[in-house]
């Protein structure tokens, strides 16, 4: 039988062998049926029994007839072994996957259909399979098929890939960071606001792969099956390249893919070009690998991998390129139809999500920022990490002639030096693609510095530009990673000047420098731009050399000859970034510059599968970095980009990464080079590339666009940014290489706070470049929670004066702080460290404490929140005496004992600068030093504390801490708090207590004390000398306060405290207490509140008082004492001698002590009952016990609620109670009637001085020593109607002489107010009653002006019932005096006038009537004074009415005059109607030129002044004057007379004779009417005074007056107007003025000659005694200085001068000094007005000494000077003896406080004050002087204004104001009285019924507030009038 044997027909008998343990399993589990079936297969002499191999057989026989069955088949011929296994797939189930692809693999080698059978197996059997079988078989065999043809097609794709590749790819090398994702935060990046500052930084969102962490890329892909695996890199971390190479290994059965999966490889950037929906199959059978053969293979290849979707692994590369995104779901959706067409982005998600394939294998590689996309997907992340140092050498070796000669390798050799040497060279390199461009860039610097001659180029290595030419990645592998947290992102630039770069034209025609003296780019900039020359430097010839530079030098710029090739590529790469491009079509860019383009390596040409699956040619740059460097030179170069373009383009990018963030595929560099091409060094380049050629147009375009950049990264420097954008803003800057940018990046922010970023080496290299800007400014760098590796630590020295570093993060431990250690000492500034919230340890903490001392400015460091424990602490303390200017050293939360704090505590012994130590359990731990101005001293300007909070004592620790504590020198405070304080450890503290030098306290709250504690406490106060107070409260939170007193001298002095507040003592723990403080003789307070003493604690408290001689007060408040304390505290008071004052109010019981004065037998006593019960059982033993008490007794019942009984028991004591001085019962009195009981004290005491009743509110009675003469009696507020009122007056008749009565708001009314006035007669008043607001009306009104002619005593009588109510009622003893009726606003009528007239008419005195506002007619008023006619008696009457002006003043003036004639005076003054009536004795007599009898008029005096008469209203007086020939006064001023007025007078005058004064002073300067007049008054002779001032005076007018005057004795010419010759006639006439008296010229225009010629006057004209010359000092003009002196010295003769007024004449010290002389001289001097005369404070002085001498002075006025303190000290000495002063005024002074202390002595001696003015005088402090004014009884006016005064004046003024009885005025407007002193002084006007205003506007008073005092208090004026 020698049949054909087919060479694998032995495998498939192999793989049964192989197999046959697992099969046994498996078969083992199937159903008999299918068992027998298969051993049926089995010729029947095989040996197996098909019956025992049924259901009946053990589990052991079936076992054996299992393994008989395979190996039958095992060793039979290939055809029935494959037959058997296919046949076994189809019965059995549950076989793995694995393992029936395995076998049906093997079995479907050869078509066993076509293959006869055995027939000795299969007689009588079937000859074929079932038909499930040949259905199952096919679709294996085309899934298998499928994976081959894939294999083939991954081997090709390496096979072109790796013919390009440098070094070996092996995954085993590649080094993985594992990372894991944050899937729910989400960082906005916002730059935070003012309310963020000082915020908690966040930890990163991810955790950053490290040494540690890191595992190799084959490892981490173990058991990623059937998960979604993301692999992340930055780019040109070679993440396309890997994929490649993990395919290539599954296509040869190694890697960690199984290979019976399929291993599929999709490229994003592919995928794009699928525009159209398609299926899954479409998607890998069209687009990946197609299949050419018929639908049904597809179908079963698809159908198979549905099936079986966990054989199949699908690894989707570069994300990042994705136009679309994917999308997630949250929940989990239905599967997806498979044959549906779909979006190709809605496929990719769809395999993401698991709604389609589950169970397969999903590989995503993206760069960091587009995980954020994958959240909630991924089970596993990984991050590429770069290369390290010693694999960037190898690589360098490789490239630059792994294989070649010795030369290449020498340069290789010097490669690798200047690579290493160069920090952002190096950083590049970390990444291969941008390992790659540095080795192309250090080969063309170094050939160009050296002989090219003799330096060949390999031509296998330089091609490698071009990696792999149909994949994307590995032209994006050279992309800059500025995404936040990529460990192995892209190194910028070498920073700090160290190279001043390449020339950046292109040039290389220019001398070559040697080897050792290449110049390395300094930017990145620079870097690419070298690139870009040496792509163009390649050799352009096609022999073979395509990929070697060029040695040859060209004569021009490289750069210039292929501007136009440039300008192309850069077109395109900017509208490939403007429109998201990364692959170009051949149409996007002409054809030759497209070869040029890719034979310099520009340009490589890619491979695009389009959607019908045909290859096409595409186009990208070499590396998405050199785009990106290409569209910023276009931008640079080229006016077609503007500047809204650029401007939109240039912003920074953040490192925080958010979902929201917008995708893109190019690395965000644009901006980076932007800047870098805007520095100076760059513009030769880009002028050559610039589009204008020649000239100077593309200079002037490159420096404006250069400008522009500038301009925009200024505005960044300016504006408030995150840490992040601090950073690139940082990178910006270096990159234009701008030092004045950086400067403006750290003016705004002295630290740089770069938190929560990862940190490489060229970023720390960037902020050596802005921080290094400043100088000598230092600057600081928080870089809290960052993540740094200690590389950065190396490149960190390059910043210079940094004054402050931060770092805290848990990644930093002992290796990081031992290198930053070593760098430390390089920080010369450096003024504070932390090192916080780190994982440093003992070790870290010595290698750190070992640095230190090298950086002599530290003044913080921080080292809170780590592990030191007690021996790291202990490195550090060891260094505080290094460090010669520490401040602070934070050691907080760093697992440490006592231990720690207790070498602290040591080291203040030795180290005398440690100011305080504050430990707070294991949570805070902070030293605090003190720096002295001597270094040498051993003395801290103040004494240093310790603070050891919530620490767990025990016996042995707080011995250990009182020995150190002994040791130590002196301590201000010790607080020991929060620490559990058992009994043992209390007791072991006291006994070292006495050691510790404590100066001020020891704090040991909440530290669980109990009685025995507090007990064994009490004895320090007498044990120990220096404890001078003791605080205690044991309830919670519990409180020990033990205080020293400060140093150890005159300790005996020191008065002692002791509060044992809230402590729950019992009577009992009294005892205990006594004892343990024994005797202390200096305890001055005792508090005891808030215990539980009770009537028993009560009493045995004050049996110890006689022990404690020193104390001042006790308070037993709160101890559940009974009512029984009431009279125990009484007999107390009473008792003890030193006790003063016991107050009782609700719980509250505190006793208050004076010394114990032998001498002083009887001490001032109150007893206060407030807010208690005083029922009438109580009051009788209470009044009973204080009957006892001696001397001056105050008893306080206010707040009591007193009953009538209560207060009947009061009486009745009362007359026995001969000590009590004041009763207050102020809120007690809760009705009228109880108010009336406590009346009758008037009754049943003659010493009470003054009641004061107001039903719950404030209400006393005082009492004198001795008998009262008279009493002061208020009653208010009550309701007295009916019997009670009469009860009041019964007896108020009994009582005894009051001075005043107040019975205001008691509602009387009308009525009530009768009953009382028909009794006043009886009552003996001898100031005043007040009856306001009692509801009067007129009739009332009637019956209390009655009281003038009833009453005897009576002098006046006020009322006003308008909104104030007032009604008062004035006494007097004087009979005969005259007596005034005031009504005001009282609405009155003609019936009420009829009826006062009848009252006036038989009044016995004098009587003076005032009515105001009372709306009183003109024919009333005239009714009014024709009834006044019958009087016997003179009055006056003055009536004020707004409509009495003008005409109607005149016509009421006549009318009056022809009703009555007994009018003595009768004027109208602005409004009012004044008139004196006399009774009349002369006779009537006839006109001799009239028949009729004609009566004439006794009239003396008329005027009409300052009421709005014209002149010709006057023409209806002429017959009234003229029957007025004893008229002796016409006044007229202040009117508009004109020549009207003139024509009157001229016409009236001869019909006076004797009219002696005329007074027609104008507001009107007018020549006609003294023209006019002069004649008349020429022949006037009686006229002896005259007033024309404000008059013009012509010449003529002049001359006929000089005929007149020497007869004058008064002379009013101010505000006069004439000629200089007029005047000066007018002056010199009046030395003939020998009688004249007085003299008023103020304001009057006097040149020299008038000036000389008035000095000449006043010398001849002694008689003045008036003399009032204001302002003509001003008049003159500041020439006319000695003028005054002249003027004054004029004044010697003047000696019966009695008012001198001198306003406004500056005279100054000069001109005083001369005034001063003549003051002795005038002794009648009454007035004295001085105000603005510059007078200093010396010569105020002199001034007061001189007018010592005037001892008649009524008025001075000084104000609007320079007086001060030595002034007002002068008026203390001299106004006293000046007793005649009633006016006073000093205002706009500055007297000071003292000044006004000095005052207050003088003004105390001024009892005939009326008025005082201080306005303004420079303090606020008046309180002295509002003190004094209670000495002035007379006064009436007080001008307190502008002075900021507050409360405590107005508080002042409050006790002033009821013994000023007179006053009607205070002025305090523009104060600072709060409402609390407006308040007060609304409580003080009640007893003070003639103080009519006090003015409060400009005070501390809101509006509202304001509104609502002037309701309670009219009389308060709050406005600015």
């Amino acid at each position: 039988m020698d049949e054909e044997v087919d060479p694998d027909s032995e495998y498939v008998n192999s793989v049964l062998a192989h197999e046959s343990a697992e099969l046994v399993h498996i078969l083992s589990g199937q159903s008999t049926a299918v068992i027998m079936k298969l051993c049926q297969m089995m010729p029947s002499d095989a040996g197996c029994n098909i019956n025992q191999a049924s259901g009946n057989a053990s589990s052991e026989a079936v076992t054996e007839h299992i393994k008989a069955l395979l190996e039958y088949f095992r060793v039979a011929n290939a055809a029935d072994c494959r037959t058997f296994l296919q046949s076994m797939c189809v019965l059995c189930d549950n076989i793995p996957m694995h393992l029936e692809s395995k076998l049906m693999s093997a079995a479907g080698y050869e078509n066993s259909a076509c293959e006869p059978s055995n027939q000795s197996v299969m007689a009588g059997k079937s000859p074929s399979p079932p038909l499930e079988q040949l259905i199952k078989r096919p679709r294996i065999d085309y899934w298998m098929q499928y994976i081959a043809t894939v294999k083939h097609s991954l081997q090709r794709r390496w096979e072109r890939v790796s013919e390009q590749l440098v070094t070996d790819v092996q995954l085993e090398n590649v080094w993985v960071g594992l990372r894991t994702a944050n899937r729910t935060r989400e960082r906005p990046d916002q730059t935070p606001g003012p309310a963020d500052k000082g915020a908690r930084t966040p930890e990163p969102d991810w955790d950053y792969g490290s040494m540690d962490s890191r595992v190799t890329l084959e490892n981490f892909l173990q058991g990623c099956a059937g998960k979604v695996t993301v692999l992340v890199g930055p780019a040109g971390s070679g993440k396309t390249l890997l994929m490649s190479c993990l395919g290539q290994q599954w296509a040869h059965g190694l890697g960690p893919i199984p290979s019976f999966c399929l291993f599929v490889l999709l490229e994003f950037h592919q995928l794009n070009v699928l525009s159209r929906p398609l299926s899954l199959s479409e998607l890998l059978l069209r687009h990946y690998v197609p299949v050419k053969d018929s639908d049904h293979k597809q179908e079963a290849i698809v159908d198979y991998l549905l099936s079986n979707p966990e054989q199949s692994c699908w690894v989707l590369d570069g994300y990042d390129k994705f136009h679309s995104k994917i999308t997630k779901q949250d929940v989990q959706k239905e599967l997806l139809d498979p044959e549906k067409p779909l979006p190709v982005a809605d496929l990719i998600s769809g395999l993401l999500n698991r709604q389609l394939l589950p169970g397969c294998t999903l590989m995503v590689t993206c760069r960091v920022r587009d995980v954020l996309d994958l959240e909630g997907i991924s089970d596993k992340v990984g991050q590429l990490l770069g290369w390290d140092c010693q694999e960037i050498k190898e690589y360098v070796d490789n490239y630059f002639g792994k294989k070649g000669d010795s030369a290449n390798r020498a340069l290789g050799v010097k490669a690798a030096e200047v690579l290493v040497s160069s920090r952002h060279l190096l950083a590049m390199a970390s990444l291969p693609a941008l390992c790659n461009i540095s080795c192309i860039c250090l080969q063309y610097l170094l050939l160009e510095s050296g002989d090219p001659g003799r330096t060949p180029i390999p031509k296998d290595r330089g091609s490698e530009t071009r990696l792999q030419a149909g994949e994307i990645e590995e032209k994006e592998l050279q992309i800059q990673g500025r995404e936040e947290e990529e460990d192995s992102e892209v190194q910028r630039e070498d920073q700090g000047g160290r190279n001043e770069g390449i020339m950046m034209d292109g040039t290389i025609n220019r001398p070559q420098p040697p080897l050792t003296q290449v110049q390395i780019p300094s930017t990145l900039t620079q870097v690419y731009l070298t690139v870009l020359s040496a792509f163009l430097c390649r050799d352009p010839d096609t022999r073979g050399n395509n990929d070697k530079l060029n040695t040859i030098k060209l004569p021009q710029s490289i750069l210039s000859h292929h501007r136009s090739e440039l300008g192309e590529l850069s077109q395109l790469a900017w509208n490939g970034l403007e429109e998201g491009k990364i692959l170009f079509m051949k149409e996007d860019i002409s054809q030759d510059v497209l070869e040029f383009s890719i034979k310099k390596g520009l340009l490589s040409q890619v491979e695009l599968r389009c959607e019908d699956g045909m290859l096409v040619n595409s186009y990208c740059f070499t590396h998405l970095t050199l785009q990106e460097f290409l569209a910023a030179v276009r931008i640079m170069t080229s006016d077609d980009v503007s500047d809204t373009q650029l401007k939109k383009r240039f912003s920074l990018r953040t490192r925080w990464m958010t979902k929201s963030d917008q995708r893109t595929v190019f690395t965000d560099s644009l901006h980076l080079f932007v800047c870098g091409l805007a520095s100076p060094c760059c513009t030769p380049a880009l002028v050559q590339l610039a589009r204008t050629p020649g000239g100077t147009g593309g200079q002037i375009w490159v420096k404006k666009r250069q400008t522009l950049v500038l301009n925009l990264l200024t505005k960044l420097c300016q504006s408030n940014l995150t840490g992040p954008k601090i950073l690139e803003l940082c990178h910006c800057v270096q990159e234009s290489q701008d030092h004045q940018l950086a400067k403006q990046v750290v003016g705004t922010r002295p630290t740089l706070e770069l938190r929560n970023i990862r940190l490489l080496p060229n970023d720390i290299d960037a902020l050596a470049f802005v921080v290094n800007s400043v100088g000598d400014n230092a600057i600081g760098l928080d870089f809290r929670a960052c993540s740094m590796e200690s590389e950065c630590l190396d490149v960190l020295p390059m910043c210079q004066h940094i004054h402050y570093l931060s770092f805290c993060s848990r990644r930093y431990g002992d290796k990081f702080a031992e290198k930053l250690s070593s760098i430390l000492p390089k920080f010369k500034s450096l003024r504070k460290l932390e090192f916080c919230g780190a994982s440093l340890t003992s070790t870290g903490a010595a290698s750190l404490a070992s640095a230190l001392p090298s950086c002599p400015e530290v003044t913080e460091i921080n080292l809170s929140d780590n592990n030191l424990k007690d021996g790291g602490i202990k490195h550090i303390a060891d260094i505080f005496t290094k460090q010669p200017r520490l401040v602070l050293v934070k050691l907080g939360r760093n697992n440490s004992s006592l231990e720690a704090v207790d070498f602290l505590i040591g080291k203040m012994s030795s180290f005398l600068n440690i100011q305080h130590i504050h430990a707070d359990g294991t949570k805070e731990l902070t030293v605090t030093i003190s720096q002295n101005p001597d270094m040498n001293s051993h003395k801290t300007e103040s004494e240093p504390t310790i603070s050891l909070l919530n620490q767990k004592w025990s016996r042995p620790d707080m011995q250990k801490l009182a020995n150190s504590l002994a040791r130590c020198p002196s301590l201000s405070i010790l607080n020991i708090s929060g620490g559990h304080l058992d009994a043992d450890t209390l007791r072991k503290m006291i006994e070292f207590l006495p050691k510790f030098n404590i100066t001020k306290k020891i704090i040991v709250n909440d530290s669980g004390l109990t009685v025995e504690g507090l007990v064994s406490l009490t004895a320090l106060l007498s044990d120990c000398p220096t404890v001078v107070e003791l605080r205690i409260r044991l309830q919670s939170p519990g409180q020990v306060s033990i205080v020293f007193s400060v140093g150890r001298k005159n300790t005996n002095q020191v008065s002692k405290v002791l509060c044992l507040c809230c402590c729950g003592l019992l009577p009992t723990h009294l005892e205990r207490v006594w004892r343990s403080l024994g005797t202390c003789p200096d305890l001055t307070l005792l508090d005891l509140s808030s215990n539980c003493l009770g009537n028993k604690g009560l009493r045995k408290l004050l049996d110890i008082l006689p022990r404690l001689s020193a104390i001042q007060e006790i308070n037993a408040s709160d101890n559940g004492i009974g009512k029984e304390r009431v009279v125990m505290l009484a007999g107390a008071l009473c008792s003890q001698n030193n006790l003063t004052e016991t107050h009782i109010s609700g719980e509250q019981v505190i006793l208050k002590f004076c010394p114990d004065k032998r001498d002083d037998k009887h001490p001032k006593k109150m007893f206060r009952m407030n807010n208690s019960s005083l029922p009438p059982s109580d009051m009788t033993p209470l009044c009973k016990r204080l009957v006892q008490c001696h001397g001056y007794l105050e008893l306080d019942l206010s707040h009591c609620a007193l009953t009538d009984k209560a207060i009947k028991n009061l009486l009745t004591v009362l007359p026995k109670m001969t000590s009590l001085q004041r009763l207050n019962v102020s809120h007690s009195i809760t009705s009228t009637n109880a108010a009336l009981v406590l009346v009758r004290c008037l009754t049943v005491s003659q010493r009470v001085t003054s009641v004061e009743l107001r039903p719950q509110a404030e209400s006393f009675i005082e009492f004198d020593s001795v008998k009262a003469k008279e009493t002061s009696c208020r009653l208010t507020h009550c309701s007295l109607k009916g019997d009670i009122l009469e009860r009041l007056l019964e007896i108020l008749q009994q009582g005894p002489q009051l001075a005043d009565l107040d019975l205001s708001s008691n509602q009387l009314e009308d009525e009530g107010v009768k009953t009382f006035v028909d009794c006043l007669q009886k009552l003996k008043i001898t100031t005043y009653v007040n009856l306001s607001n009692n509801g009067l009306t007129q009739k009332g009104l009637l019956d209390v002006a009655d009281t003038l002619r009833t009453c005897d005593n009576v002098c006046g009588v006020e009322i006003s019932l308008n909104a104030e109510d007032r009604c008062v009622i004035w006494f007097t003893h004087d009979e005969d005096c005259e007596r005034t009726l005031s009504v005001t606003d009282s609405g009155l009528e003609r019936d009420h006038l009829v009826r006062l007239a009848e009252i006036i008419s038989v009044s016995p005195s004098p009587t003076k009537l005032e009515f105001k506002n009372n709306f009183l007619q003109s024919d009333w008023i005239e009714d009014f004074v024709k009834l006044l006619n019958s009087s016997q008696r003179g009055f006056s009457v003055s009536i004020d009415e707004r409509w009495i002006r003008s005409e109607e003043a005149v016509s009421l003036l006549c009318r009056c005059l022809y009703l009555s004639s007994s009018i003595h005076t009768i004027r109208v003054q602005h409004t009012t109607l004044h008139l004196s009536l006399v009774n009349s004795t002369e006779l009537t007599s006839v006109s001799d030129d009239s028949a009729d009898m004609t009566p004439l008029l006794a009239t003396k005096k008329i005027g009409l002044m300052d009421c709005a008469v014209e002149g010709h209203h006057l023409a209806s007086m002429k017959s009234v004057i003229q029957r007025c020939p004893s008229l002796t006064e016409l006044d007229l001023s202040h009117n508009s007379l004109g020549i009207d007025g003139a024509e009157f007078l001229c016409s009236v005058l001869p019909s006076l004779p004797n009219l002696t004064s005329l007074s027609i002073g104008s507001k009107e300067a007018s020549v006609a009417v003294v023209e006019k007049l002069s004649e008349a008054l020429l022949q006037a002779a009686a006229i002896q005074c005259l007033n024309l001032s404000g008059h013009a005076v012509s010449d003529t007018a002049a001359k006929i007056m000089t005929k007149m005057l020497p007869r004058l004795r008064s002379l009013n010419l101010s505000h006069c107007g004439w000629s200089a010759s007029g005047g000066l006639q007018l002056i010199q006439t009046l030395a003939e003025c020998v009688r004249l008296e007085t003299l008023c010229l103020d304001c009057l225009q006097l040149n020299e000659d008038g000036r000389m010629s008035l000095a000449q006057t006043l010398r001849k004209i002694n008689s003045l005694r008036s003399l009032k010359l204001n302002k003509i000092a001003t008049t003159m003009g500041p020439s006319q200085a000695n003028g005054v002196l002249d003027l004054l010295a004029a004044m010697e003769g003047l000696t019966q001068m009695q008012d001198i007024e001198l306003k406004g004449w500056r005279m100054a010290d000069r001109g005083i000094e001369e005034l001063t002389r003549l003051l002795p001289f005038w002794t009648e001097l009454r007035k004295i007005s001085l105000s603005k005369n510059l007078i200093s404070d010396h010569m105020g002085e002199m001034l007061l000494e001189a007018l010592n001498s005037c001892t008649h002075l009524e008025e001075l006025h000084l104000p609007s000077n320079s007086l001060g303190n030595v002034t007002a000290a002068k008026m203390a000495l001299v106004l006293p003896s000046l007793t005649n002063i009633t006016v006073l005024d000093i205002s706009e002074n500055s007297i000071g406080y003292e000044g006004s202390v000095s005052l207050s002595k003088a003004i105390m001696c001024m009892k005939n004050l009326t008025k005082i003015y201080l306005t303004s005088v420079g303090t606020s402090e008046l309180c002295p002087v509002a003190a004094s004014l209670a000495h002035c009884p007379l006064l009436q006016d007080v001008g307190l204004g502008w002075n900021n005064c507050g409360d405590k004046v107005a508080l002042e003024l409050v006790r002033v104001m009821p013994l000023c009885q007179k006053l009607r005025r205070i002025d305090l407007e523009s104060n600072a009285i709060s409402v609390s002193g407006a308040e007060a002084l609304v409580k003080a006007l009640q007893p003070c019924p003639a103080l009519q205003m006090i003015r409060l506007w400009r005070n501390n008073v809101s509006a509202i507030e304001a509104q609502t005092l002037s309701l309670k208090e009219r009389r308060l004026n709050f406005s600015s009038t």
